[in-house]
């Protein structure tokens, strides 16, 4: 008679042991039992052999599973068959699959209750909203033609005045079994697809499917901030699931359409800003409309070159679905004049008899490196 030595004996752990303790348990005897470090001993060889063994099973949570629950019965296949009171240990075993696992199996054997409905597909809408309708928000209807449920079944997909019924094939659970060594494998039920029930007399309008075609108008409350890309999610509004089951979500896709004065980065706001060559000079003030239509004063420094970039704190795009505002970034851009009258041509002409050079230093201190460069 062999003696079967007890798996969590074998890897020197305890029967509560967590799979990192077990691993590590396994790595260390595996290392001193090893027949490349233990040449020629039989003994250690066969005790690599068993901890191999112990530590493939209890590595495998099934397997382990049912090694806590039958012990070295549930992998001798056969086991008690043809024996007076041994007991089937291997339809014993195969029932720990349904007992743990059922939930991914439709239910325990024999049980009545259909697998679970296929939800309805997920639908996705493109809509273009403008910059201002982005910063304000907005309400919006849309139609969309999608599967709705069936008025005159209910989404049964049955006659009215009939139901479905189980289907025999599954018994209701939309799953066929096959065992296979103490392995049980699922597959859909070829008589009911998946749906755990057969019509007979299905319904005229939607011919069993429990879903026809129809146009919704349904309202988009689109929240203000909202930018490129963002997703508003209409729960259930979707494809209506087969025969009664949930419906999918529509997902409204937003654009934003092309500003033709700002552009937009986040929260930011940029405007490019002309200003006259005298303003730049001189100094003076701008208005400019944010696309709530309030209005922001600018103030030009005089001196004010061109490139420059000024910042209007809390004017820009709203936090979506928080508080405060971004920025507003104007970029100044010093216009040169291309139409002169000729008294304004005369009077820059005096103006420019009387530079001396330190009115544009920029331009002064580069035209004297250059000079320098070319060796005087």
């Amino acid at each position: 008679m062999t003696t079967e030595i007890d798996f969590y004996e074998l890897l020197e752990c305890e029967r509560g042991a967590d799979d990192a303790t077990i691993k590590s348990s396994y790595r260390k005897l595996a290392m001193k039992y090893h027949p490349d470090r233990n040449a020629g001993c039989k003994d250690s060889e066969s005790r690599f052999k068993a901890i191999s063994e112990a530590y493939d099973v209890l590595k495998d949570p099934q397997k382990r599973a049912a090694y806590d629950r039958f012990g070295h019965a549930a992998f001798r296949q056969g086991a008690g068959h043809g024996g007076g009171g041994g007991g089937d240990d291997f339809g014993a075993f195969s029932d720990i699959f349904e007992n743990i696992f059922g939930e991914f199996m439709g239910g325990g054997r024999g049980g009545g209750g259909r697998s679970s409905a296929r939800r309805g597909a997920d639908l996705r809408y493109d809509m273009e909203i403008t910059l201002e309708e982005a910063f304000q928000g907005k309400s919006s209807e849309i139609t969309v033609d999608v599967s709705g449920l069936c008025d005159s079944c209910s989404g049964t997909g049955a006659r009215p005045g009939t139901s479905a019924k189980h289907c025999n094939t599954c018994a209701g659970h939309g799953k066929v079994r096959a065992q296979q060594g103490f392995f049980v494998v699922e597959r859909t039920c070829p008589s009911c697809h998946g749906a755990g029930q057969v019509i007979a007399d299905p319904c005229p309008s939607c011919r069993g499917d429990g879903r026809v075609d129809k146009t919704k108008t349904l309202t988009v409350n689109i929240p203000p901030g909202v930018d490129e890309g963002t997703r508003v999610r209409l729960t259930g509004e979707g494809e209506a699931g087969a025969r009664g089951a949930p419906s999918g979500d529509l997902y409204i896709f937003l654009h934003v359409a092309r500003h033709a004065i700002f552009e937009r980065e986040g929260t930011t706001l940029f405007a490019r800003a002309p200003i006259s060559f005298t303003t730049a000079a001189l100094g003076g003030e701008i208005v400019l409309a944010g696309p709530d239509g309030e209005r922001h004063a600018i103030r030009i420094a005089p001196g004010m070159q061109s490139g420059r970039e000024l910042r209007q704190r809390g004017a820009g795009m709203p936090v979506l679905q928080g508080r405060g505002r971004g920025d507003l970034v104007i970029r100044i851009e010093v216009e040169t004049p291309t139409k002169l009258s000729a008294r304004q041509r005369e009077l820059l002409e005096e103006f420019r008899a009387t530079e001396t050079g330190q009115e544009s230093p920029q331009a002064s201190g580069f035209f004297t490196k250059m000079k320098s460069a070319l060796g005087g």
